[in-house]
């Protein structure tokens, strides 16, 4: 694969043209967009004079793609753009604000959101990875842990003083990471660190893997579950509590795969994955993690769709990471567009599927300027062979991305 940032230059224009366009919303009937620099100028009409015309020849234009749940680093982001993932939101990491700011500034690498470090109790989860990290960072990080409601008000302003764009909480009892028994928050500490999340204007977002603590979470008023919860069979009453708090769900669909001891080798065996990845990724994508093997992907589908049915928003997130032996199954970029696969196995339509990983989570993460092709919104740009609304696999047949503006071909 060959591949070229052009980047773009002030007062030159450039007219994409005979492209079917999914807007982030829906399939519309002008077949012509229009940058100029880092926005879009137009939707149809006519081409400017002396624009650069790129002829789509009947291909999809769409915006670019929003992975709701990573954990990621430059390489991580640089992946992830290959795939089309303009925006990486990571729900744990160490990004300060200073280093995303000279992210978004960059368009060769995916841009990020971070929480910074998260919420969790003395030995909660992800501290049981840590002590044998492959990542140095990870290793010798000092975890603040939270005990009391006082120590969680602590910890978010912290976060929010560091700039965190939200706050992250974790409820993991180890059930789905085959190490039952983990330490979670009490009480009276979750609803503290949500309530200060939503005084600092922040959304807070749950770790929850069990539908007990998805339960607890959501009654303490978090925005989001960055997981589906994987014991079944879920109930009613657990749907409805969560449609009636707002909340959205990431369901996770290809981490969840791989907690239940499947491989992604399919995908890592498709030439249009194989040539983006070097062999650490791929092998990464043909191994598991195989915590949960007595759940059932089944259930975890009817999940999805009870929520989605029921009017909860429905993210696409992968929790992607490292290419740790213990975190197989997962690569940047790549597992979004398994994501897309599994939430159509799920019962999702394509345009629902592709709603989840642009306009939705832009909505729910506010940010605005992404996430959909209109006018004065950033050019994140994925252009595609084939149909995507009819077929969801042809998302990957990428033909070229651009960055804000920034054109990335692909081949």
């Amino acid at each position: 694969m060959q591949e070229a940032a052009q980047h773009p230059q002030a007062g030159v224009l450039t007219a994409i043209i005979n492209s079917r366009i999914f807007d982030g919303d829906r399939a519309i009937d002008d077949r012509i967009v229009v940058i100029d620099g880092a926005r879009i100028r137009a939707i149809g009409g006519e081409v400017p004079t002396g624009a650069i015309v790129i002829n789509a020849h009947g291909a999809t234009l769409m915006p670019g793609l929003i992975d709701a749940h990573v954990h990621t680093d430059i390489d991580g982001l640089r992946e992830a753009l290959l795939f089309g993932v303009t925006t990486e939101l990571e729900m744990m990491g160490y990004w300060t604000a200073q280093e995303r700011k000279e992210v978004a500034e960059r368009d060769d690498i995916a841009d990020v959101r971070s929480p910074g470090m998260g919420i969790t109790p003395p030995g909660g989860h992800p501290t049981e990875y840590m002590p044998n990290s492959d990542d140095e960072r990870m290793r010798h990080y000092a975890f603040p842990f939270v005990s009391t409601p006082k120590e969680a008000a602590k910890h978010v302003a912290s976060l929010v003083a560091e700039g965190a764009d939200y706050i992250k909480i974790f409820m993991e009892d180890g059930t789905a990471l085959g190490l039952p028994g983990l330490p979670i928050l009490n009480e009276e500490t979750l609803r503290a660190a949500v309530r200060e999340a939503h005084r600092y204007g922040k959304m807070a977002i749950a770790h929850a893997t069990t539908a007990a603590t998805a339960l607890q979470v959501i009654t303490a008023g978090v925005d989001g579950l960055a997981h589906i919860f994987v014991d079944p069979p879920h109930s009613p009453e657990l749907v409805t509590a969560i449609r009636d708090s707002g909340a959205f769900v990431t369901p996770c669909l290809t981490l969840n795969s791989s907690v239940m001891g499947n491989t992604a080798a399919v995908l890592a065996a498709d030439e249009r994955v194989h040539s983006r990845l070097n062999e650490n990724w791929i092998d990464s994508l043909c191994r598991s993690m195989n915590t949960y093997p007595q759940g059932n992907l089944e259930d975890i589908f009817e999940a999805v769709v009870a929520l989605h049915r029921a009017g909860v928003d429905i993210l696409a997130g992968t929790d992607v990471s490292e290419p740790l032996p213990s975190l197989g199954g997962l690569a940047h970029g790549a597992s979004l567009h398994h994501e897309l696969q599994m939430l159509g196995k799920a019962g999702l339509t394509p345009l629902e599927a592709l709603r989840a990983a642009t306009s939705t989570p832009a909505r729910r993460f506010g940010l605005n300027d992404r996430g959909h092709i209109a006018n004065e919104a950033r050019a994140d740009l994925l252009l595609i062979d084939g149909d995507p609304l009819s077929k969801i696999t042809d998302t990957l047949n990428i033909r070229a991305i651009w960055r804000r503006g920034t054109l990335l071909t692909t081949r």
